[in-house]
């Protein structure tokens, strides 16, 4: 499917192109030949297929196409970058506009969030003093959890003890040492009810019962009967699942549009058709380093419990509409690496690309900063064939590229074909760093001051490329490579009778001194 698609782009690029010069080259059928050609002769002729390769007198292109004249009303009438289409072919092409408009940006950032337990309201358990745990109510994390039910069953020498001085106080009767016992029980974390039966029974426990302090599920569990714990240690945590956290991510370039307060709609993919509604309850003041998001963070009501920590959800903030401001359409934008183009209809069949400066993007619209005014046409549909048109001789494209390339270099080439005639070279010629340039093979025209008859197929040679414009290159000299001369190597001998001999190897020639 990719390769029919691609062929079907590169056919109407084709059409598109033969569509343009056929509509520049078309005069009233009213002038009779030899009048226009007397009043307004070809400046020069350019093949249908590659506007880049021109020719000052009619002929052949390298395709074997007849060569298309350009008129002087063309080139001096027609702005720099601008192309004119047909009506026909404007229409086969689909081609469709929409002005320029002011209005409000509705702008909706799409993101996804992680369901966790509400942090305000998960609790956990440590004791305060070290012991043994002699019995645990509940068994593994996940369990249900209610509130004042037993958790765990704790021995320790420290509470033994504190009992016991509250007993004491008793006996003595002592009010101060009474209430310092009791409060002494309640920083232990032993609970009401426990100290009440011991006031009551005057009996002392050997281990303590602690209860849960709210209703919820246990979160995690770290301890088995047996253990021994120390103060500090975390023995449970327990969480809520009625009221839950969402925390969200938004990119960068989004974090600043996002506010408190904005309200949220919220889905599960396991639970298609069900909506949560909440609104933005903290914004989150730092970026993660690695994923260079900022978090933020919503608040729902869970009372069913459908909602489970972990879970993977889609969010949809929608922000406050921005000032008015100009709009286009988002299907009209063309993105070209670190560039932003629309193309500009002009009336009467004329169409130019232009640059734009883009400022924020919704699903549908893009805020304009500069470039377009309100009421301007733009193209919405086929806007790509005609920029690629257009971007040929567009003149923000010659201003990047015109200063900076060399306007000649000297690369090795081999000729493949020639056709003196016309003054054209086919040559293969070696990688040209200047022009970025990779190896390949290229149809060159030949300058009038160069000798073609040397230039024969499979002659190596140099060969100097000037570039006259941007896609317009020339071959201005030769220097054909000549074919190495043997070199003369020397051989030096002493014969018997003490003369020198010098035998020169290329030549066979030796010559003998004293």
């Amino acid at each position: 499917m990719n390769i029919l698609k691609n062929l079907s782009i590169v056919i109407a690029s084709a059409l598109l192109g033969i569509a343009l010069y056929v509509q520049v080259t078309k005069h009233d059928d009213s002038v009779e030949p030899e009048e226009l050609a007397s009043s307004n002769a070809p400046l020069y002729w350019v093949a249908p297929m590659d506007p880049s390769f021109k020719s000052d007198k009619p002929g052949k292109s390298p395709m074997g196409m007849d060569l298309i004249p350009v008129f002087e009303e063309v080139a001096t009438n027609q702005e720099v970058g601008t192309v004119s289409i047909s009506p026909t072919v404007v229409n086969n092409l689909g081609v469709r506009t929409e002005p320029v408009k002011r209005g409000r940006l509705d702008l909706t950032v799409n993101t996804v969030g992680y369901v966790q337990y509400d942090e305000d309201r998960l609790i956990h358990i440590h004791p305060r003093v070290e012991g043994w745990i002699e019995k645990l109510h509940v068994k593994a994390a996940g369990n249900p959890v209610e509130k004042g039910k037993p958790l765990y069953a704790l021995y320790s020498p420290t509470l033994v003890n504190a009992q016991e001085e509250l007993l004491l106080a008793f006996k003595r009767n002592n009010p101060t040492l009474i209430n310092a016992s009791v409060d002494r029980l309640y920083a232990l974390q032993v609970s009401k009810s426990e100290i009440d039966r011991l006031k009551r029974t005057r009996e002392v426990r050997q281990s303590i019962t602690v209860r849960a302090p709210q209703a919820g599920v246990l979160d995690s569990l770290n301890v088995r009967e047996g253990m021994f714990v120390k103060p500090g240690m975390e023995v449970m945590t327990i969480g809520q699942l009625e009221h839950i956290w969402v925390i969200g991510e938004v990119f960068e370039r989004q974090a600043a549009d996002v506010k408190e307060g904005d309200p949220v709609r919220m889905r599960l993919d396991y639970l298609p058709g069900r909506e949560w509604s909440g609104t933005v309850d903290y914004i989150y003041p730092s970026l993660d380093p690695k994923t260079r998001t900022a978090q933020l963070r919503v608040h729902f009501d869970n009372p069913d419990a459908y909602l489970r920590p972990g879970m993977f959800a889609q969010m949809e903030i929608a922000t406050n509409p921005t000032e008015d401001i100009l709009l286009i359409p988002r299907e009209a934008l063309i993105r070209t690496g670190n560039q932003a183009r629309v193309v500009l209809a002009k009336g009467d069949g004329r169409f130019k690309s232009i640059m734009v400066e883009v400022g924020k993007v919704s699903e549908d619209q893009v805020e304009v900063l500069s470039g377009l005014n309100e009421g301007d046409l733009i193209v919405t549909s086929a806007q790509f064939l005609i920029d690629s048109e257009s971007s040929k001789t567009s003149d923000f494209k010659r201003m990047e590229h015109e200063k900076e390339l060399p306007g000649s270099i000297w690369v090795e080439a081999k000729v493949v074909s020639s056709m003196t005639e016309h003054r054209m070279l086919t040559a293969t010629h070696n990688a040209i760093e200047e022009w970025d340039w990779p190896a390949m093979t290229m149809d060159f025209k030949v300058g009038k001051t160069v000798d073609m008859s040397p230039l024969q197929t499979g002659v190596e040679l140099h060969v100097q490329i000037t570039r006259l414009n941007e896609n317009d290159y020339e071959i201005t000299e030769t220097h054909i490579k000549q074919a190495k001369k043997p070199e003369k190597t020397a051989t030096v001998k002493i014969d018997s009778q003490d003369k020198l001999i010098v035998e020169e190897n290329a030549q066979g020639d030796q010559h003998s001194h004293d």
